[in-house]
């Protein structure tokens, strides 16, 4: 029960300080929780894409996009989250802004173009939703599939003058996923990184959104796997 509160909340979790905690006296224990915990999660949020999708937006609700690489091996902890493997991929996000409420949609691309992320939008961004992103050539036809699009120049400003709107929430986004994957030790491979944005979906989807909040969702998964 201690490890499950820690591990709903996001505290420490390293295997050294649960140990001498006395949360277990095996690591080889704390690992098959921890794999335990997590595939009852992914599992929940698959169960929940197949049964109702992922679709966000709607009419002037507000949806930020944009692509970031997780593959970063940081050195002596300093530094950002970015890219080591050799790899070409990346990750392509959507996230919902409504009020202080945020779900995104993240998911793994070989490619930026056109042909690539236009049809992931369009399967997961309702239609007349308010699309802002930056000026990456790939977004250009968004406005002609029935979004309003933004499209704000870094070059000249982080803030559109127009509108008042910024990518802003995104990159912040951005910061607080990487450190999630890195704590977890989740950017090893692609399989692993895939894993990890399926359980931070399942964190802002099911998790947060439940009226006993993430705990209670966590306890909900583990009464109906």
């Amino acid at each position: 029960m201690k490890y499950i509160h820690r591990f709903s909340q996001g505290l420490c979790m390293r295997q050294v300080d649960m140990l001498q905690d006395g949360i277990s006296k095996s690591s080889a224990t704390l690992s098959r929780m921890a794999k335990k915990l997590r595939h009852i999660c992914l599992k929940s949020m698959r169960k929940h894409r197949k049964q109702k999708g992922q679709r966000i937006g709607g009419v002037d609700v507000l949806i930020h996009i944009d692509e970031s690489k997780f593959c970063h091996k940081r050195k002596y902890a300093r530094g950002r989250f970015g890219n080591t493997w050799r790899r070409k991929t990346w990750v392509f996000g959507m996230l919902e802004i409504r009020g202080n409420s945020r779900r995104p949609v993240l998911r793994l691309v070989k490619r930026r173009n056109k042909a690539t992320l236009v049809p992931i939008i369009k399967k997961h961004i309702k239609p007349q939703s308010t699309v802002v992103s930056d000026e990456w050539r790939a977004y250009s036809s968004l406005s002609q599939e029935g979004y309003r699009h933004v499209k704000v120049n870094h070059s000249q400003n982080y803030v559109d003058p127009a509108t008042g709107l910024h990518t802003q929430n995104i990159e912040r986004a951005w910061q607080t996923y990487k450190k999630e994957v890195w704590r977890l030790r989740g950017n090893r491979t692609e399989k692993s990184l895939k894993r990890q944005l399926c359980f931070i979906e399942w964190t802002y989807w099911l998790g947060k959104r439940h009226k006993h909040g993430i705990l209670g969702r966590l306890f909900k998964d583990i009464r109906y796997s």
